[in-house]
């Protein structure tokens, strides 16, 4: 097999730029850890840097073409090739406890989906880099304030120390897509504990952007703000403006008070 065909289904936008791949796979710290998993490797361009490291290499792939043309040109790979689509595959059957990071040219069409997986397993992935329709990679990195700060951002920020490296051109794919690309990395925090409850906070970011033009006083009113505490100051502020810390106290102060 030669080639693997893009397959629209999947998302899949091949890249063809050796120096890309290579920066994207150097984006790796490789501290903490000694096993990298990469999603969606397709023929192997990033795949083939990866296994130029110092690094245990997975690789978790759905589409049957790619998985048979990985075997046939990456022996490296032996036994290392999951057929399974990330979202469902449950990864300690692989990986049990032991710490992984993750890279990969992420399919824009599950990418965030990527993420949130990533935040549920953050006790194993100490560092998550890779490559996101350009949009989706500045969000998570984006900082309160920002009009692209979001749920996304609130969420990863809260666990994760989180950077946008570098912007991609579609011309460097193949078929090339209709937006720009960037890459970005995230490394897990120290402290990636929350002193609230976990529920709760992830609760209070989603319903606070849900009506992100609202007051948080009117936004959370479906959470419940006792009296005692709503004419606070920020109540007053609409969601985009209150920073990761902001949102963790605020979902402390709402537990004190026995909001639930």
């Amino acid at each position: 097999m030669d080639n693997v065909r893009a397959k629209k289904h999947l998302g899949q936008h091949f890249l063809k730029d050796e120096t890309i791949a290579q920066k994207i796979a150097d984006s790796l710290t490789l501290n903490n850890y000694s096993t990298v998993l990469e999603i969606g490797p397709g023929m192997g361009v990033l795949t083939k840097y990866l296994l130029d490291k110092k690094v245990d290499t997975y690789v978790i792939e759905i589409d049957t073409e790619s998985v048979e043309y990985l075997q046939a040109h990456y022996l490296k790979l032996s036994n290392k090739i999951i057929e399974k689509d990330f979202l469902k595959y449950n990864l300690h059957e692989t990986f049990k406890d032991k710490p992984f990071a993750i890279i990969g040219n992420f399919p824009y069409n599950i990418s965030t989906q990527i993420v949130f997986k990533t935040l549920e397993l953050r006790d194993q992935i100490p560092e998550f880099s890779g490559m996101f329709q350009k949009e989706v990679a500045q969000r998570i990195c984006a900082t309160h304030g920002n009009k692209t700060y979001g749920i996304l951002s609130v969420l990863a920020q809260a666990f994760y120390t989180t950077e946008y490296l570098f912007t991609v051109p579609p011309s460097v794919f193949n078929p090339p897509p209709k937006v720009d690309s960037g890459v970005m990395r995230m490394i897990r925090k120290e402290n990636y504990t929350l002193p609230c409850s976990e529920k709760l906070f992830f609760r209070v970011v989603k319903t606070g952007f849900q009506q992100r033009r609202k007051t948080l006083r009117n936004s959370l009113k479906s959470i419940g703000i006792s009296d005692d505490i709503k004419q606070l100051d920020i109540f007053s502020k609409r969601p985009e403006q209150l920073s990761v810390s902001e949102f963790i106290d605020l979902t402390c102060m709402l537990e004190k008070n026995s909001i639930a």
